[in-house]
């Protein structure tokens, strides 16, 4: 992944937040129609930040909770955790180089409601360790209304990570999810039986897991290992290894280290 100045415009020439700027300046001019909606939420604003917290505000405003409301609640998620814009970025850079159908960080960043989905989870998340498990929950409630992923408050998600379309992605209370992730649309990481206990699977780097997978139970999925779509994984998966089917078991040997990265789904000699 590219190392680049993230949050802000110095150096601007290597900064996301420039870059996004720059798209969002190109087609203010090219779409007039969004030129007003491109200055309010990205042109307008001071930095990646910034307009983190007004966009989802935007979005997440209800009758209950207002924008203006929501902009307060959400900066104060940041201001309680600095890596909450370093990650954002870092996804935002993990979305354009593994989505074809990317064709800028704009696009992402306003549209891809997968991204938005992990943004405003970590702004949950933020809340969640400081004590307000409320407006935590309320932000899980307004994201599995608008994006279709629900995602507990306290699950832990590292950066890096692209949540492919997104729809019906579920993570519980006690799963936590790697670095350099690719998840597609559809994955449970869910718990069994009815212990308040550890109970949800833990996913390392790198890691990919296909559309409509279940991965369930206190379990290790490890560093750069690969889930077919469709799988129900009941047992730990090793580094660097594929697993497919109903349970799901090893296939096709190993994988290239970086399924995520690569993006590919196939099984290899299991074909």
């Amino acid at each position: 992944m590219a190392n680049l100045n993230i949050a802000t415009d110095k150096n601007s020439d290597q900064s996301v937040w420039s870059l996004l700027k720059q798209e969002a300046a190109a087609y203010a001019v090219k779409e007039t129609s969004l030129s007003s909606f491109l200055h309010a939420t990205i042109l307008d604003q001071s930095s990646l930040g910034s307009a983190i917290v007004n966009h989802l505000a935007e979005k997440h405003a209800t009758a209950d909770l207002s924008a203006l409301k929501l902009r307060q609640v959400l900066s104060e998620a940041i201001e309680l955790d600095e890596t909450i814009v370093e990650f954002a970025a870092k996804d935002l850079l993990a979305v354009k180089e593994r989505d074809p159908a990317c064709r800028s960080y704009l696009q992402a960043f306003l549209y891809f409601k997968g991204y938005m989905a992990i943004q405003t989870h970590r702004c949950a998340h933020s809340l969640f360790k400081s004590g307000r498990d409320l407006v935590a929950f309320h932000l899980q409630n307004r994201s599995s209304e608008l994006f279709g992923v629900d995602i507990n408050p306290a699950a832990v998600i590292g950066h890096g990570i692209m949540l492919d379309h997104a729809t019906g992605f579920v993570m519980g209370e006690t799963a936590r999810v790697g670095n350099d992730c690719s998840i597609l649309q559809g994955v449970t990481l869910g718990g069994t039986g009815k212990s308040h206990e550890d109970r949800h699977p833990k996913i390392g780097d790198r890691v990919l897991l296909g559309a409509g997978a279940s991965i369930l139970g206190n379990i290790k999925i490890g560093d750069g290992a690969k889930v077919a779509a469709g799988s129900v994984v009941l047992k730990a998966v090793t580094e660097n290894c594929t697993v497919a089917g109903v349970p799901a078991k090893p296939v096709g040997g190993p994988c290239c280290g970086n399924p995520a990265g690569s993006m590919d789904q196939t099984l290899g000699e299991a074909l």
